[in-house]
Formats: structure tokens, C-alpha cells, sequence
């Protein structure tokens, strides 16, 4: 039998909303982009506090990272900023995350030796918290013996290493060196931080975007999903400790900590979701799977020629979903519909295996494709409707993990 479904009035929040992160930031060229890294941490709701070495003040000031946190910013071991008087150890005990970015060869020799010189250093040997280094320095540096050294031995500590990105650095050389991106950053301090949440251990694969059904060898047929809802709620198992796979036909950004495989087809995806399905706990089918698929493939681009119309014959598409088998496999379903949306949802859920069906309304303002808000209905095999509010996609893919987790829990 499955759960009780009852009203779940979720409220829109920032990911990281009453997270602890230290940003440390050294002195290499891009500490500039620092500032950019603690707006949008800020923006994401975490309680940001900066410690800054001597040498990274020479590249920005702290009342840069003051007024973007508005939080006092840490720059010497005597200074007295918090109740304890003691910075790094208030903040090292305070904190979810510590994440130093941009990491400096010489900073990242110091974590290594366990040398505590500076309260950067200090703070990370006195945090149980998980701790993230993201190296930018010239590509020569980081590949000397000696750095490649202290990065296996921070790996082996299980610190966390983001980067270094390859590209143009500041010497004019191109190369491995450059700092990751903010939101790759802020990503891996959400998955840091939710690690031992109620996912852990859980793998989850996630479908996203419109399948593209080619007609000849420049179009195809497809649909309006932007992928913007399974990435979201790819980033919201991600955040909860899963181990996720996003399966997906649209080009949004990877987001960091998840495994991703592009495609483009039905029979892409098929083939790539039904060997990882064996192994899973939880199957989230969120893509716009193509219903149709044009019954001949030209070779070549087809001409237009002369006058009139010209036809297109279609043949239904197998649906893959209740292929997709596991000992312990949990299956969301999606249907998005512009009619008889819980009916629909309903004739879906027992065909497909799935636990529910997510429906939505994509006719309906800010619900439809491309929106960042969604306001779906919850239905089970039995008929059971539960109309969710309007939310974030972020939110509504954390109310689909909340649903979905007491079936797992039976498994």
C-alpha cells in the first residue's frame, strides 16, 4: 500500500539558509573573484564569514567582502571579532563548510604540513566541518612535484579539491591553473554540507529536457522542456546526499557534484537510464520524453520543392519507463498536461510502475516550461491527489524527495 498522501505547504528558502560557510581567501590574482563567490553564498542564504591572508589583501580589500557579507572579515590571529575573542576557533566550531577560494600554492602547503601561521590555517585544522580548496596559480606551479604532492595529501585527509580549471591565466600562459566557477563552487559547498543528510548512500538518477527526434540531418522534433525542473531537482538530491546521475537532453550548465550524460534521442536516454536503473534506489523521470518520432529518417536534408504542403508521417514511441527494473528501484513519473491534469496523471502512475506521478499544469502562468516556479499535484496509483503551492523548482524537487522517501524507506 502506498504512504498517506497528505497537504505538504512548502515554503520557498535559499539552499544554504542558516549555513555556516568560512571563505578563505589567499593571495593570488584571483582573489577578486572571491567577492563574486561570497555575494552569491549570501544570495543562497548562508552566513558567510571571510578570513583574508595578509597576502590576499595586497589583490582586495576586506571592506569589499565586509560589505558583501556584512560581516566583520578576519585578517590577523590577534584580532577579536567574536564572543570568543578567539576567531579561528570560534569560526573553525561555527562552521558547515570552509571553503578557501582561491588557494594559493603556498596556502596549500601550509594545510598540508598542518603549519597554522595565519587564522586561515588555524581555522581548518580546528573545523571538524568538510573543508573545500580550489587552487588557482600558474599552471607550472601546480604541477610541480612538490604541489601535486600536497594535493594528494589533502585528498588523502579528505579535504576536497575544485580545480583547477585549464585555461588563459594571468601569466599569459595557457594551461591548469585557473580558479573553477562560482557556481561550481557554491555547489560543492551545498553537496559538503548535506552529505550525511537523509540521502546519503541513496543513488538517484534524475531524466531532464525534450528528447529531439530527428527528421534529416538538420531538424528534428521536439518539445518546449527546458530541463530547468530535473536539474533542480537533480541539485536538490545532490544537497540531501545522493549519489545522482542527471540523464539529460538540454544544454543548461552541469551542476557540479552530479554525474551527467548528455543525449538527445528517446533511444539515447533508454539506453543510457536502463543498465544504471539496476542499482538504484530512485528513478526520477522529469524529461518531455517524445510521444512521436517521424517513421522514416531522411539521409539527407529534405528540399523544399515547389509548391503546396508536405506531410510528415509519425508512429508512436515506445515508453521506456516500465522497462526500467531494480530490486530496490522507487519510479517518480511526470505528466505535464494542459487538461484533466489529475486524470491523466492517474491513467499513468500503474502503467509506468511508478510510486506517483508529478502533474503539472503547462498552461497555467508560471507553471509552464522555461518558468523557474512550478506548482504540481502529487497522484498515486489509487487516485489520491495532493495539490502543492507554487513554489521555487529547487523547492519542488525537495517536496518530490520528501514524497518519495517513505517508499524507500520500505525497501
Amino acid at each position: 500500500m502506498s504512504p498517506e498522501i497528505s497537504s505538504n505547504q512548502s515554503i520557498s528558502r535559499p539552499p544554504l539558509e542558516g549555513k555556516n560557510v568560512v571563505l578563505g581567501v589567499t593571495g593570488s590574482i584571483a582573489a577578486y573573484k572571491a567577492a563574486d563567490i561570497a555575494s552569491k553564498l549570501v544570495q543562497a542564504g548562508a552566513t558567510v564569514d571571510v578570513i583574508m591572508t595578509t597576502a590576499a589583501t595586497e589583490f582586495v580589500g576586506a571592506s569589499t567582502f565586509a560589505a558583501l557579507t556584512h560581516r566583520p572579515v578576519t585578517t590577523g590571529l590577534w584580532e577579536a571579532h567574536s564572543a570568543l575573542s578567539i576567531d579561528h576557533v570560534a569560526l573553525a566550531l561555527r562552521a558547515d563548510c570552509v571553503l578557501i577560494a582561491p588557494t594559493t600554492a603556498n596556502t596549500l602547503a601550509k594545510l598540508a604540513l598542518g603549519i597554522t601561521d595565519d587564522p586561515l590555517t588555524a581555522t581548518v585544522l580546528a573545523t571538524e566541518a568538510p573543508v573545500i580548496v580550489a587552487p588557482a596559480m600558474d599552471a607550472d606551479m601546480f604541477a610541480s612535484p612538490s604541489t601535486q604532492r600536497n594535493v594528494k595529501t589533502l585528498v588523502g585527509d579528505g579535504v576536497i579539491i575544485a580545480g583547477p580549471a585549464e585555461g588563459r591565466l594571468a601569466s599569459g600562459l595557457v594551461g591548469k591553473g585557473r580558479l573553477v566557477d562560482t557556481n561550481t563552487l557554491v555547489g560543492l559547498v551545498r553537496q559538503a554540507i548535506g552529505r550525511n543528510s537523509d540521502y546519503a548512500g541513496r543513488r538517484v538518477i534524475v531524466s531532464a529536457g525534450g528528447t529531439k527526434q530527428p527528421i534529416d540531418p538538420v531538424r528534428f522534433i521536439s518539445n518546449r522542456s527546458t530541463g530547468k525542473m530535473g536539474y533542480a531537482i537533480a541539485e536538490a538530491a545532490r544537497d540531501r546526499g545522493a549519489e545522482v546521475t542527471l540523464v539529460t537532453a538540454s544544454d543548461l550548465p552541469a551542476p557540479s557534484g552530479v554525474t551527467v550524460v548528455n543525449t538527445a534521442t528517446v533511444a539515447d536516454m533508454r539506453d543510457a537510464i536502463l543498465p544504471i536503473s539496476t542499482d538504484a534506489d530512485l528513478l526520477i523521470m522529469a524529461a518531455a520524453i517524445s510521444d512521436f518520432t517521424p517513421t522514416d529518417v531522411a539521409d539527407q536534408k529534405i528540399k523544399k520543392k515547389g509548391e503546396g504542403s508536405v506531410s510528415l508521417d509519425l508512429m508512436k514511441v515506445e515508453d521506456f519507463m516500465p522497462l526500467a527494473q531494480g530490486k530496490n528501484l522507487v519510479k517518480v513519473a511526470f505528466a505535464a498536461e494542459t487538461n484533466d491534469l489529475e486524470a491523466n496523471a492517474h491513467a499513468k502512475a500503474a502503467p509506468k510502475g511508478a510510486a506517483f506521478v508529478v502533474a503539472n499544469n503547462v498552461s497555467e502562468p508560471e507553471s509552464g516550461f522555461g518558468t523557474d516556479t512550478n506548482k504540481v499535484t502529487f497522484v498515486d496509483p489509487d487516485g489520491n491527489a495532493d495539490p502543492q503551492p507554487l513554489m521555487s523548482k529547487l523547492d519542488v524537487g525537495h517536496a518530490i524527495l520528501d514524497r518519495a522517501l517513505p517508499h524507500l524507506s520500505q525497501n
